[in-house]
């Protein structure tokens, strides 16, 4: 997986050190993500506070976790704790919760804004066209932004959805994309995504619940 990263990052004329594996191992068992950790990845996307909470309480030395899911404004707090990266700001009431919990503890997060590129009901994020207010009001909180973060719809070409992604976050002095999954990682690197989020296509399909 890294050397396939490796060499799209560099037809498309990048360095390989300019994109970060993130390993999505919600649901993922204890041996799997054991078996990840001994072959050296250290970066990890969970979509739940209290599933990572459980996961990693155990794991945490040496790892950089970050909540690639939705945040519901009660679990702010919880989330800043157990978190490096927090890629999933969509709304000013979850930039206000963020902003007040940096200010109580003291621990700042990077920070990345959820982008609804195709604008689907059904999925978090901003609509491309309210963005630029958005990283606005989350700047004029004090708030660091990183970059954007984007998922999308599943029957399209993803390339426009991360052009556009690309592009929102250039016009914002913003660096950070986070953008691509399993299937489509390799079209991210080349449109200069900076992260990519692959879980099957590193740990194999999830294993069915028990009970």
């Amino acid at each position: 997986m890294l050397d396939r990263i490796a060499a799209v990052a560099r037809e498309a004329g990048r360095s390989p050190e300019d994109v970060t594996l993130v390993a999505v191992s919600k649901q993922q068992p204890d041996d799997r993500i054991d078996a990840m950790l001994a072959a050296g990845q250290r970066v990890f996307g969970e979509n739940r506070v209290q599933e990572a909470a459980g996961r990693w309480s155990d794991r945490r030395q040496g790892v950089e976790l970050r909540l690639i899911g939705p945040l519901q404004t009660n679990k702010v707090r919880e989330a800043l704790a157990l978190f490096d990266v927090i890629e999933t700001l969509d709304r000013e009431k979850l930039a206000r919760a963020v902003a007040t919990e940096i200010v109580r503890s003291g621990r700042s997060p990077r920070l990345y804004v959820q982008v609804n590129t195709g604008e689907e009901p059904q999925k978090a994020g901003v609509a491309p066209g309210a963005a630029d207010a958005f990283i606005a009001f989350c700047r004029s909180l004090g708030l660091r932004l990183e970059g954007l973060m984007c998922i999308p719809p599943d029957a399209e070409d993803p390339r426009p959805h991360f052009r556009l992604l690309a592009d929102i976050a250039a016009r914002n002095g913003l660096t950070g994309l986070s953008m691509g999954m399993s299937a489509d990682y390799e079209a991210a690197v080349a449109s200069g995504a900076t992260s990519v989020r692959v879980g099957s296509a590193l740990f194999g399909g999830r294993l069915p619940r028990q009970g």
